[in-house]
């Protein structure tokens, strides 16, 4: 059944005021219009709504039985208005994110400390998954932003349906502890580095994908001795001795500095890449998350040196 609701906006109005002429004035109308509101009311319903008295007019029992869903109603409209506010003014809102593990641990959580500190009623969900699992959650719409690595060397087309901002350069290479720490002494080619024992993220991720695609150039194949699931890992098992690992400069500069790592310089350069922010590009961003990535492109991470 089709509802009027300028019918029920003025009958609301009339009973909650008790009078057809301050009902008028705030629906900007004439008293005759509210009048013919209401008249059209009890006619569609097929009962007396009103009656009058020398103070105005007053709910008939029909109409004290019909007032409070009506009132519920147009209760629900205003929290849904206010509600709708207050998600505009950033008061209220939900993110849900998705980011590989080294993001999460070491990209995010300053930047989402300050994000949260600066819109406290911000609800916000992060999920931890590597590339090709955040474009699958972006694509079903399971998420609002993800962050993945550009290229995306496992299947480029992929991010066809995806906006996708860079947020950060990023520059891979090849580090070791005291044990390997002679072949930092001078650049060592790719068959040289193959040498040693590999440590390496498992098979699957965005950095293994890559390094394996650019030994793959120079007809090299890997076998690493270490397939690891974690970055840290990667640290701590070329700190102590294992063998060569294969990480993300930007995050070991205090270990580099500290000389508790080593950095192997290739011969064959291996190019930067980029951390991005991808979205899908037919659906708008939720106002919340469209606050965040404005946030992130506005306080990029720092290049590695």
């Amino acid at each position: 059944m089709f509802v009027n609701t300028e019918l029920y906006r003025a009958f609301y109005l009339v009973a909650k005021e008790g009078s057809i002429s301050k009902a008028a004035e705030q629906l900007y109308i004439t008293q005759p219009a509210v009048s013919r509101s209401i008249q059209q009311l009890e006619e569609k319903l097929g009962c007396v709504l009103f009656f009058r008295t020398p103070k105005g007019v007053k709910l008939t029992k029909e109409g004290e039985l019909l007032f409070p869903y009506i009132e519920q109603a147009f209760s629900f409209i205003s929290s849904g208005e206010k509600t709708l506010v207050q998600v505009k003014e950033l008061e209220k809102g939900e993110i849900i994110i998705a980011a590989g593990d080294t993001i999460c641990k070491q990209f995010l959580p300053p930047h989402l400390k300050t994000f949260k500190q600066a819109y406290p009623g911000i609800r916000i969900h992060v999920t931890n998954e590597n590339t090709p699992a955040t474009i699958r959650l972006l694509k079903r719409g399971q998420i609002d932003i993800g962050f993945v690595h550009s290229p995306v060397v496992s299947d480029p087309s992929s991010t066809e349906h995806l906006t996708v901002h860079e947020v950060f350069e990023i520059q891979d290479c090849f580090v070791a502890g005291e044990k390997y720490k002679h072949l930092a002494e001078q650049p060592r080619s790719l068959e040289e580095i193959t040498e040693s024992p590999l440590i390496l993220l498992e098979k699957g991720s965005s950095s293994r994908i890559y390094i394996e695609k650019i030994f793959a150039q120079h007809n090299l194949s890997l076998k690493p001795e270490f397939e690891l699931s974690d970055f840290e890992l990667l640290i701590r098992f070329a700190r102590i001795d294992f063998g060569v690992a294969f990480v993300i400069k930007n995050f070991i500069s205090e270990e580099l500095a500290g000389g508790s790592l080593y950095e192997i310089t290739p011969l064959t350069v291996i190019p930067p890449r980029h951390v991005g922010v991808a979205h899908l590009k037919t659906v708008p961003l939720r106002t919340a998350a469209k606050a965040f990535l404005s946030f992130l492109l506005n306080n990029k991470y720092p290049r590695s040196s």
